[in-house]
């Protein structure tokens, strides 16, 4: 579903996401998303932030909070560090400064879309640790953690595969955009910082050579 004010952008951004073969909602302020979305049935949302009728961040906030948990993607012409986190914070998936390219746009929302399909329970667990995907909250031993975005997108994606090693390069693919440098250090930093909050005993473990573990013995 693309929600968009601007008439000749939300036509462009449609026609590129039919082409890509996506089945495409539209509406041109919240008030008509939320009616639109209230039937169900969709994969993402990109929402231009400032619409007619108010901040679509306040209205993302407040689904998230009530456990909605369709992916968005957020189009705005507002690009200060400020701006971006406060999209994430209040529950969008991906932001996308204007002017953008549609094929990148594009790309964004398949990546989103397939994760939405994927068929992953909305609250994951192992042992003491609880992933709270719909209301984006993370507990360990029942204790609350502050995580920012990008910590929550790692350790969802490493709480979906139990016990599996997840290579670098497949975390990189899912939880970062396609301009990360693969030999960058960026996976490293956050799982550092993973492990900081998750605490004791140690739940997230390095495989030498293959990637990070959710559980299992230490290697």
């Amino acid at each position: 579903m693309v929600v968009e004010d601007d008439e000749n952008l939300r036509l462009a951004v449609r026609m590129e996401l039919a082409r890509a073969g996506l089945t495409v909602a539209e509406a041109g302020d919240i008030a008509g998303a939320d009616e639109i979305l209230a039937g169900g049935g969709f994969d993402c949302v990109v929402f231009d932030r400032m619409l007619p009728d108010g901040d679509a961040i306040d209205y993302v906030h407040r689904r998230r909070q009530e456990g909605w948990a369709v992916p968005v993607l957020f189009l705005t012409a507002r690009d200060s560090i400020a701006d971006l986190v406060a999209g994430f914070e209040h529950g969008g998936d991906d932001y996308l400064v204007k002017p953008f390219a549609t094929a990148e746009m594009t790309a964004r929302v398949m990546t989103l879309s397939r994760r939405a399909g994927s068929g992953r329970p909305s609250v994951l667990r192992h042992d003491d640790l609880v992933v709270d995907s719909a209301r984006r909250q993370v507990r360990r031993d029942g204790v609350l953690l502050s995580l920012t975005a990008k910590e929550f997108a790692v350790l969802e994606h490493l709480m979906a595969r139990p016990g599996v090693a997840v290579s670098r390069t497949d975390l990189i693919e899912h939880c970062w955009d396609s301009s990360t440098d693969p030999m960058s250090n960026v996976v490293d930093v956050v799982i550092r910082r993973l492990r900081a909050k998750l605490g004791e005993p140690e739940i997230l473990h390095t495989v030498r050579g293959r990637g990070y573990r959710i559980g299992g013995d230490p290697q």
